[in-house]
């Protein structure tokens, strides 16, 4: 019984390196948790001025690209924000207009 326990452990451990050696990169680093490892082609003067960019930046390609996709993601998310706030001053725009005209004698009061 335990001879059995042990060889069904062992293969359990075998299995688990397996899995590791699957997340692992080309170069035997271990995957972080919560990464997942990419393939992009890119053209080569655009790899080279990004291979620039993040030597001048003191990143490594990686964290350049990372950072510029989420830097893209953030700005479409704020654009998207802001065209939903326009759109909801337009809806309002008559409420607003006659706010404006029913309190137009209190500002008046002021001035006088």
């Amino acid at each position: 019984m335990k001879a059995a326990f042990r060889k069904a452990k062992a293969a359990t451990g075998k299995e688990k390196r397996k899995v590791e050696q699957v997340k692992s990169s080309a170069k035997g680093r271990p995957l972080r948790p919560g990464r997942e490892r990419v393939l992009v082609e890119f053209p080569l003067n655009l790899l080279e001025r990004a291979d620039d960019a993040a030597s001048k930046l003191e990143k490594n390609r990686s964290e350049l690209i990372r950072m510029s996709v989420e830097r893209m993601l953030d700005e479409m998310e704020k654009e998207k924000f802001e065209a939903e706030l326009a759109a909801a001053y337009a809806a309002n725009a008559r409420m607003n207009i006659d706010l404006t005209e029913e309190f137009v004698h209190v500002d008046r009061e002021g001035m006088e």
